[in-house]
């Protein structure tokens, strides 16, 4: 048996979707912002955060092909323009950190796409699904029932 919890608590809730929603209206690119929620969400298997934002980059108009080649995006030439490939590539450093910390080529791959101010709200924005992520899989919420 799967043990669940639906509890979180409303600050924390509230505090979360505060960063998340400032991290997007600073980087001011909706779409690319859904691409990256979905690519982490990916890498982390929420699969209440896959469903919930690959429905909204739907309503968004991002290409079904793009979402479907959002997992092997490195491999998916001319899907994906090299600015979102820069916010990609550094959603998976930050995501994974593998070598302890985002490597500095890619970094300098993101900085040139982004000016000082959208960067951080990159940033932002990851750390800020990743924190969901980590909050939705713990709980082993499924996917569905968010509000449309």
């Amino acid at each position: 048996m799967t043990v669940r919890t639906r509890l979180l608590d409303r600050e924390v809730g509230r505090a979360l979707s505060s960063v998340s929603a400032a991290a997007k209206r600073g980087l001011g690119d909706p779409a690319l912002a859904e691409l990256v929620v979905i690519r982490a969400s990916q890498l982390n298997h929420c699969a209440f955060c896959l469903d919930m934002h690959l429905a909204a980059a739907r309503e968004l108009g991002v290409s079904e092909r793009q979402l479907d080649m959002v997992a092997a995006w490195e491999e998916a030439e001319g899907v994906f323009d090299e600015r979102e490939r820069a916010a990609l590539a550094l959603t998976e450093a930050v995501t994974v950190l593998t070598e302890g910390f985002v490597p500095d080529q890619v970094h300098a791959r993101a900085a040139a796409h982004f000016d000082e101010g959208r960067l951080a709200h990159l940033i932002g924005l990851i750390t800020a699904i990743n924190n969901w992520n980590r909050v939705m899989v713990s709980r082993r919420i499924e996917p569905g029932g968010y509000p449309s």
